[in-house]
């Protein structure tokens, strides 16, 4: 299934969120009015459908299977307003994990040249989440290079702690698109929070694919456009740890819960990698594309 969280475009500021199926072509179920008219249980927002596990996945694919026999009746996507998919517990980045990525960062972020033999990890707050269409913050007292990061978002579906890497896949429930925002001036002695962590630093969506419908994470287009202009392209079987590693080493020490989002690292092709740089700015917009989940689009605003 394709789920997401959204609201009525009449009121999409005081309107209370809907969890949601995107059907075939650009219809839009209403689970939870679905299960209020089916007397059905089903949580009502993505995470809650999450921590409910197996059986309230089992009832949400039946009531979007039952609307899709009628799909006229349903609003189309572009008459909805999405917000993120969910709020995280914790989001667990991913640096370095692209070979191309480590050398454009060894020329311009003053990071090692070797590739790293284990994940690179740091944290990004659920503060930092922000939906699609939803504005990215340029704070210019705070950055003069804020810089974009397509990658592949694995969303964690059953807990795991000491995980072993065969078994990582069973704790997955799904995946979606995260922008790894990041203000290149404001790392600290080394440290990435501040830098990557600030609100709206973490685009998250469009929406969450269920696992099932991407057998193999491992081999997808991921590219990131600005104002139209392609500025990264790659394919996720270039990842130096795969998904199923990234799940063995950080539940190695973490406990990894259902609802969390694992950043799982971006490609080459960065704004501190151009020559000369170039950052985002008041005004642009960043679209994110992973294969087979959709197009995060984000506009960047003056924050001051």
């Amino acid at each position: 299934m394709r789920l997401l969280t959204f609201r009525t475009r009449e009121t999409p500021d005081g309107g209370r969120p809907r969890l949601g199926a995107l059907l075939d072509g650009d219809r839009v179920a209403d689970l939870s009015a679905l299960a209020a008219a089916a007397g059905a249980q089903l949580p009502g927002d993505l995470l809650g459908l999450i921590r409910a596990g197996e059986p309230a996945l089992a009832t949400a694919a039946a009531l979007a299977a039952g609307a899709g026999r009628n799909p006229a009746a349903l609003p189309r996507l572009t008459e909805i307003a999405l917000d993120a998919p969910l709020r995280p517990g914790k989001i667990v980045g991913v640096g370095l994990n692209y070979v191309e990525h480590v050398a454009e960062a060894h020329r311009s972020l003053d990071t090692d040249r070797e590739l790293p033999d284990r994940p690179v990890l740091f944290s990004k707050p659920s503060t930092a989440v922000t939906g699609p269409g939803q504005p990215i913050r340029h704070n210019a007292d705070l950055t003069k290079q804020l810089d974009w990061e397509c990658e592949l978002a694995v969303v964690i579906g059953a807990p795991a702690f000491r995980v072993a890497e065969a078994d990582a896949w069973r704790h997955v429930f799904g995946y979606s698109i995260v922008n790894d925002i990041s203000a290149r001036d404001q790392r600290r002695s080394g440290q990435w929070f501040f830098s990557k962590g600030q609100d709206s630093y973490a685009p998250f969506g469009p929406l969450v694919v269920t696992a099932d419908e991407i057998p193999d994470p491992q081999r997808l287009d991921l590219s990131l456009r600005v104002n139209g202009e392609l500025r990264q392209s790659s394919n996720t079987r270039h990842m130096l740890f795969g998904v199923a590693r990234l799940i063995a080493d950080i539940s190695s020490g973490v406990t990894l819960e259902p609802g969390d989002v694992i950043s799982t690292g971006s490609p080459s092709g960065v704004g501190a990698g151009m020559v000369p740089p170039q950052f985002l700015q008041p005004g642009d917009l960043v679209e994110a594309t992973v294969e087979g989940i959709g197009t995060l689009a984000n506009p960047v605003i003056d924050a001051r």
